[in-house]
């Protein structure tokens, strides 16, 4: 039920984006002299993230024990995590634009540092999650999480101390993004972060032996194993339909803030 629930949520979400596709001809009429592509950008980007989820909701996997839903060799962990991985950078990308449009139109100084450090410090977090993942040993998740945690209460910290009042066509979705930021971190390390930390230390009691990362290459492209036992996975529900979800409406959202701040340039 769980998986067709995310597949339901892939075919809704790519349904949204193509709305957001339309849409963004339509502001690019009515914005005749705004020259800047940003929000080209932001299209192309929400495009390769919400198919990336999209990808995801059908062939999940929970990485380290190398478990699937689905018996193929898409739903391989080199596969899954590949395609995370670009579109997590995607994700990113918008944001630091977003953050960076922001920084222009404000005069922001550390806005302008946060758009410059965001897609770097989400490069290190997916440099950690490939080692967690190849090596099989969670400290890595703990150190990639807490660097999304980091970057989003950044982000968060830029939109409260902008002033963003002063856009009002972007004044709603900011405080909706404030708070799913806020409640982002909070989840991060309240619950992400300590969670893999638990199970970092239980591997040390039990004296587990990790994958090296040439073994770990091989392991990931060519094992993965079908299992559909709700104890298995019930780890990684809570963080996979909320990212499935809520993750790919702010993609999209980032797409119509990008039309709002170039009409705000314009003068429109």
């Amino acid at each position: 039920m769980w998986h067709t629930l995310l597949r339901a949520v892939a075919v809704l979400n790519l349904a949204l984006w193509s709305l957001s596709a339309f849409a963004v001809p339509h502001a690019e009429a009515a914005i005749h002299a705004e020259t800047d592509v940003a929000f080209h950008r932001q299209l192309l980007l929400s495009a390769v993230y919400v198919v990336g989820c999209a990808f995801r909701s059908v062939f999940p996997v929970y990485d380290i024990p190398r478990l699937v839903l689905v018996d193929s060799r898409l739903s391989s962990v080199f596969v899954g995590r590949s395609v995370a991985t670009v579109a997590e950078l995607c994700f990113a990308g918008q944001w630091a634009l977003i953050v960076r449009r922001i920084a222009e139109l404000s005069h922001g100084p550390f806005a302008h540092i946060v758009s410059t450090a965001i897609v770097p410090l989400i490069v290190l977090a997916e440099g950690f999650s490939w080692h967690a993942v190849l090596t099989t040993e969670q400290r890595g998740h703990v150190v990639e999480n807490s660097i999304w945690g980091m970057t989003a209460a950044l982000v968060v910290a830029t939109m409260l101390t902008t002033g963003l009042h002063r856009f009002a066509e972007l004044y709603p979705p900011t405080i909706a993004w404030c708070i799913g930021g806020a409640a982002y971190v909070g989840f991060i390390f309240l619950f992400d972060v300590p969670m893999y930390c638990s199970r970092w230390r239980a591997e040390q009691r039990s004296g587990r032996q990790y994958l090296s990362v040439a073994r770990g290459l091989v392991d990931v492209y060519r094992r993965w194993t079908v299992s559909y036992r709700w104890e298995d996975w019930r780890s990684e529900v809570l963080w996979m339909s909320l990212y499935f979800t809520f993750g790919v409406w702010i993609s999209v959202s980032l797409v119509y803030a990008s039309v709002a701040l170039a009409a705000h340039r314009s003068g429109i």
